[in-house]
């Protein structure tokens, strides 16, 4: 492996051609996290060009389901025919999806041609994190990882302001088309410094495991999207859905060990430390992405925020996370120890949940924001910290495969943490509007507990208020699962061997003589 070898070489310091990798890597991340975020913004505006508000939300849910059905198959594929390749697959496929995403003239089309954008984004973070794994040895990925974590965390605070001032100065289309040039460069430096082996493996691919792993990813994600909002949790579609997941999934599991080449080899659980860190990417995204929800709800709806730049609502916990994962990455590249992050981010991703929910009509900007930052803290020790130990823990023959599984888990957790904090959330807010504003309280809740600022200044006064210690406690009550949640993440961390991270000149020994990780020997010795 050239740049590997180059890493060595120059006693760790990354060549020029590694570096220019690395900034199209970062590219190809920005792209895949940024996209939802911009669009969101430009929702309003689309619906009034194109109609179908009935479909809307189907702009979000077509792209989300086709990143996380293909995400373990891109994996698979840059595993068994070579990581460069694939990746500039996912890369092109992005970009056709954002065109012609732009070019939408209907409702219909745009959520089709958003499932393409999907199927290309689910690409694009597993081959950031395996091409990363593939270039940097364990002792020194922690910080480039860090960085990473870091463009999550600019995507989330910029993408409603880029998607704002683009909607508004040239019009929605450009919220797809701006991907145009951005991933023309990623693409362009990809195909000119990244040096990787080509491989082309003999086996055919798992076609049926393939198939059963989407079709129960999507039954998965279709149940915690519309499960309480578009059909009740006991309604006959819900119940379907979930016979038709468990089905496909008992049916993955049993191809998979019959399998030539399995999609998901279940012999990488067998490794304590990638079950573990399975285990704690998926109550990091479903802590993460449920904060991300109600944190900007209940500063809106309580504490009087402007939805303008909602983005810099959630800037302590952003913030906090960016620094707290690059001077993780940092502290593990120099000492090559990190169970410390997996036990203390737990701790305090607890201890951020429990202030939160300690939240009520009368808690400052300031102290919720302190309280955001406590959770952010947490949620930095943990973002890629998971993906490093998973990585560290399988062969590197099965580098695509652990972090496809290590992001398809995190994606999983996002929809239950949505799904089930929402719905406590909702219903703890109906709850409380039937009690403080009678009837009318129940009426004004009944479509929708979740009021935007329009609705709810045509309100009485006396229901605006209802309202707000509605809202105060239904986060109390999402915060409050979110916490019991986040313990299961610190037991996990408890039982987290430390198996020493490799240097590069491990590494490259590795990569010449193809052999397993040392880490992931040791650990299932």
């Amino acid at each position: 492996m050239a740049d590997a070898e180059a890493v060595v070489d120059s006693g760790g310091r990354q060549p020029r051609s590694v570096r220019v990798v690395l900034l199209a890597l970062m590219i190809a991340m920005l792209l895949a996290m940024l996209d939802n975020m911009i669009i969101g913004t430009a929702m309003p505006t689309i619906v009034g060009e194109l109609g179908g508000l009935e479909h809307l939300s189907w702009v979000v849910t077509a792209y989300t389901l086709a990143t996380a059905a293909s995400t373990p198959i891109w994996g698979k594929l840059g595993d068994m025919y070579g990581r460069k390749g694939v990746f500039m697959t996912s890369i092109v496929l992005f970009l056709i999806g954002s065109a012609l995403s732009g070019m939408a003239q209907d409702m219909g089309q745009l959520i089709g041609f958003r499932a393409v954008q999907g199927l290309g984004a689910g690409g694009l973070m597993v081959g950031v994190m395996a091409i990363i794994g593939d270039l940097i040895p364990p002792r020194e990925r922690g910080k480039y990882q860090g960085m990473m974590a870091g463009v999550m965390a600019l995507a989330m605070i910029g993408g409603p302001l880029v998607g704002g001032t683009i909607t508004d100065h040239w019009g929605w289309r450009w919220s797809f088309y701006i991907n145009l040039p951005l991933g023309a460069v990623a693409l362009l430096a990809i195909s000119a410094v990244l040096h990787l082996p080509k491989k082309r493996a003999q086996a055919r691919i798992d076609y049926l495991g393939a198939g059963l792993l989407a079709v129960g990813i999507t039954a998965i994600v279709l149940v915690t999207t519309w499960g309480g909002t578009e059909y009740a949790w006991d309604s006959a579609v819900i119940m379907e859905l979930i016979a038709i997941g468990v089905a496909a999934l008992v049916g993955f599991v049993f191809v998979q060990t019959r399998a030539a080449e399995p999609v998901m080899p279940l012999h990488i659980f067998r490794s304590r430390n990638f079950s573990l860190m399975s285990v704690i990417g998926f109550v990091t995204g479903f802590v993460m992405f449920g904060a991300t929800l109600f944190l900007p709800l209940y500063q809106q709806s309580v504490q009087g925020a402007s939805a303008t730049n909602s983005g810099l609502l959630l800037l302590p916990m952003l913030g906090a996370m960016l620094v707290v994962s690059m001077v993780a990455g940092r502290v593990t590249t120099n000492t090559g120890r990190y169970k410390v992050f997996p036990v203390v981010g737990s701790v305090l991703m607890v201890v951020g949940l429990f202030l939160l929910a300690q939240m009520d009509t009368d808690t400052s900007r300031v102290t919720s924001g302190v309280y955001m930052a406590v959770l952010g803290a947490g949620m930095g020790c943990l973002m890629q910290i998971t993906m490093l130990v998973s990585q560290n823990s399988v062969e590197m023959k099965d580098m695509g495969v652990a972090s496809s599984s290590t992001t398809l888990f995190r994606t999983l957790g996002a929809s239950f943490g949505v799904a089930i904090m929402g719905a406590l959330f909702n219903s703890r807010v109906q709850d409380v509007m039937a009690e403080r504003a009678g009837a009318l309280g129940s009426a004004v809740t009944e479509r929708s507990a979740q009021l935007d600022a329009a609705s709810m200044a045509r309100l009485p006064e006396a229901a605006q208020e209802a309202y707000k210690h509605a809202v105060s406690s239904g986060t109390h009550s999402a915060f409050l699962l979110g916490a019991v949640v986040a313990v299961v993440s610190l037991v996990a961390a408890v039982f987290v061997k430390e198996v020493p991270l490799k240097g590069a000149a491990q590494q490259a020994g590795e990569d010449v003589g193809d052999v397993p990780s040392k880490g992931a020997v040791a650990e299932r010795v």
